[in-house]
């Protein structure tokens, strides 16, 4: 308390700047720790204490607020602090790296300037938001604001109107943008809310001074511009996004914000009501938002996941199909999954013949990549499935399942069901995979033998092949989780080809192509337009997984660093050439190895691809589920109770036992747009 009141003497005496004292009575009140929030909270109520028993140092720091708020250019920081620049999404986050390394140039015309200067710790604005409304009202009614000189009060008031006037423009602006009628053409219709907006504004300042507080209707206007900024983003789930209409978005969503929070303090003030409460709110909102202007993180936050809940709901559409709940279904997978392993094997031994002949690295991981890219291509378009591409998919509809329902309370039971159908659905599919992959191996490598009497590999290649699986000497764990990050880069990828898809409108576009149309004619041009439309992200996913494999060895050889992967389908394979080499010839340790690398790499291939794709699926539609333990211990029980339920559908669909409750913390309560999965 003694240093607050020094601060206010030595202010008094010397006439110092006003933006230097309130620097320093602000580190008297910041506590050493962000966390801290009594020390603030005691400070605060000190210098309350101190202002309430001497109004001439009250009306000293009155007066160095004021006149920073009248004297410093406020209109930047309202209208530009916390709210996207249309510059775009990568420019900004160009900018906002450069700035990190090489911090801006600090003008003290500019209030925006001074408040990095007073608030220039890392965690203030922590402190901050944590300190209660209330002790920071008490601040605002022991400065005495209502006997600041009429003058004084009037060209605050006009910083704000400027500043709504500003923000006004800019959404009106936004609101034209070729890309926001494009994806909502009903304003080319009727009148646009962003325009009636600013028109209300223009006619509120034409208004007698007494007359400015009735901001109602202008309120109503920004309610139906943050509308049609909800709509277009449901919307989005069938017409696709992209990163500039999200980017657009998301600043229109925080101009609009901002715009109705100072029309709020102006019409308060006007009416010469108490508006401490939003003076407040707004202080708090400007310090978080200097505070993080350059922050990386947050700029990707706010923005990519807008972006990744479209690319993970396609991902959730797909991933359900990799959920069987019927016998039909499921021994339908089966087979698919074995017609998969039939190519897989092939594409092994296409990988062993370019790889004997000892190409450049270069050229190596060129052939290896196009192998394994064009393979899983063609796996896709014969409708067989991989099974080490579930996870990625059905990931996102477990994410779905969990986000949909009650806010409230979660049904544990079908959350259960759906997770029991994936595990038995991905398991099927695995075996389906290695239970081919191994006996085709071993029948082209006897053919082989055969028809040109020498093995197909040597004996050398097969020990070095078995002891690339060996999960104790070698890192082929390690290589099965960078192709389980592998797989998850594919779902992404697919999810955003057909996000791009539908929003590009490709397929619309290719039945335009005249001379495609003369080509193959018309009827077969909409089928192949079609089969675009419906399989663009599985192709896309499925090639650039398979690039990523091939291309992984050659990386590692590029860079001088222990990169490779390990797949279970293929790693069987290799198994499969290799005991055909040896003939068959080896200890019951090697083959108990071999089964036991298989089965690891298998394991991480799945857990990890399944936890990071699990992960982005609730991030993206800012899901927190809660009550982690309780879902492991009720899977554990119905495990321990009905194990064949993991294994095996049942024949007829049982109904739901007695719904398990279990509480969840979902954010974004004001989302409608709910994906259900099943």
């Amino acid at each position: 308390m003694m240093m607050m009141e020094d601060a206010l003497r030595d202010y008094a005496q010397h006439n110092t700047d006003a933006a230097r004292l309130i620097t320093d009575l602000v580190a008297q009140i910041r506590p050493r720790q962000a966390g801290d929030t009594d020390h603030a909270v005691y400070a605060i109520q000190a210098l309350c204490h101190v202002l309430t028993s001497d109004p001439d140092k009250a009306g000293l720091l009155r007066d160095a607020i004021v006149s920073m708020l009248g004297g410093r250019k406020p209109i930047s920081l309202y209208v530009d602090s916390g709210i996207q620049p249309n510059s775009g999404f990568f420019t900004e986050l160009w900018r906002r790296i450069g700035h990190k390394l090489l911090p801006d140039a600090i003008n003290p015309a500019y209030l925006k300037d001074l408040f990095v200067q007073i608030f220039s710790k890392h965690g203030d604005e922590n402190w901050i938001a944590a300190v209660p409304d209330e002790i920071w009202l008490q601040l605002v009614h022991a400065l005495r604001f209502h006997e600041v000189p009429p003058g004084q009060v009037a060209e605050c008031q006009k910083s704000l109107l400027d500043s709504a006037q500003v923000l006004s423009y800019r959404l009106a602006a936004s609101g034209l943008e070729p890309e926001l009628i494009r994806n909502h053409p009903e304003i080319e219709y009727h009148d646009s809310p962003f325009i009636t907006q600013s028109v209300e504004l223009q006619a509120l300042l034409a208004m007698p001074l007494e007359k400015q507080h009735d901001v109602g209707h202008i309120l109503v206007m920004l309610d139906q511009c943050r509308e049609v900024i909800a709509k277009i983003r449901r919307n989005s789930s069938q017409t696709g996004t992209s990163v500039r209409l999200t980017f657009l978005l998301q600043r229109m969503s925080q101009q609009a914000r901002r715009l109705e929070h100072l029309l709020g303090i102006i019409k308060l003030v006007r009416s010469e009501s108490d508006a401490g409460a939003a003076m407040v709110q707004l202080f708090k909102t400007l310090v978080s938002s200097e505070r993080h202007k350059n922050d990386v993180r947050q700029h990707f936050r706010e923005n990519v996941e807008l972006m990744a809940l479209r690319v993970t709901e396609n991902a959730s559409r797909t991933g359900e199909h990799y959920i069987t709940e019927t016998r039909s279904e499921y021994f339908r997978l089966m087979r698919s999954a074995m017609g998969a392993g039939v190519i897989i094997a092939l594409m092994t031994m296409l990988k062993i013949i370019a790889g004997k002949h000892h190409y450049a690295p270069l050229t190596e991981a060129i052939l290896f990549s196009l192998n394994y890219g064009l393979g899983f291509a063609l796996i896709h378009i014969l409708h067989f499935t991989v099974a080490t591409k579930q996870p990625a998919m059905t990931a996102a509809a477990i994410a779905a399942s969990i986000d949909a329902g009650d806010r409230k309370n979660k049904n544990l039971d079908k959350l259960v069901m759906i997770v029991a159908q994936t595990f038995r659905s991905q398991t099927i599919a695995i075996l389906g995979n290695v239970m081919m992959a191994v006996p085709v191996a071993m029948l082209v490598g006897w053919l082989i033998l055969t028809m040109t009497g020498a093995h197909f590999i040597t004996p050398e290649k097969a020990h070095q092949l078995l002891d690339a699986n060996d999960p104790f000497h070698s890192g082929a764990v390690f290589y099965a989780a960078i192709a389980g990050v592998c797989l998850f880069l594919a779902g992404l990828i697919a999810g955003y080809h057909d996000n791009l898809a539908v929003y590009n409108k490709i397929p619309q576009r290719l039945r335009a192509l005249g001379w495609l149309e003369w080509l193959i004619g018309p009827a077969r041009l909409d089928r192949v337009a079609r089969y675009v439309e419906n399989n663009l992200g599985a192709l896309a996913g499925n090639f650039y997984f398979g690039c990523m494999l091939g291309g992984m060895s050659g990386l590692g050889v590029l860079l001088g660093a222990p990169i490779d992967i390990r797949h279970i389908a293929f790693a069987s394979a290799f198994t499969g050439y290799s005991f055909v080499a040896l003939d068959f010839m080896f200890s019951w340790q090697v083959l108990v190895t071999a089964v036991l690398g298989i089965w690891l790499i298998g394991t991480t291939n799945l857990v990890v691809s399944f936890s990071l794709a699990l992960y982005v699926a609730m991030k993206s539609r800012k899901v927190t589920f809660a009550q982690w333990r309780l879902l492991l211990r009720t899977l554990a029980k119905r495990f321990i109770q009905n194990p064949a339920l993991f294994l095996l559908p049942p024949k007829r669909e049982v109904p739901a036992a007695e719904p398990l409750q279990a509480e969840a913390i979902v954010d974004d309560p004001a989302r409608t747009d709910k994906p259900q999965a099943h």
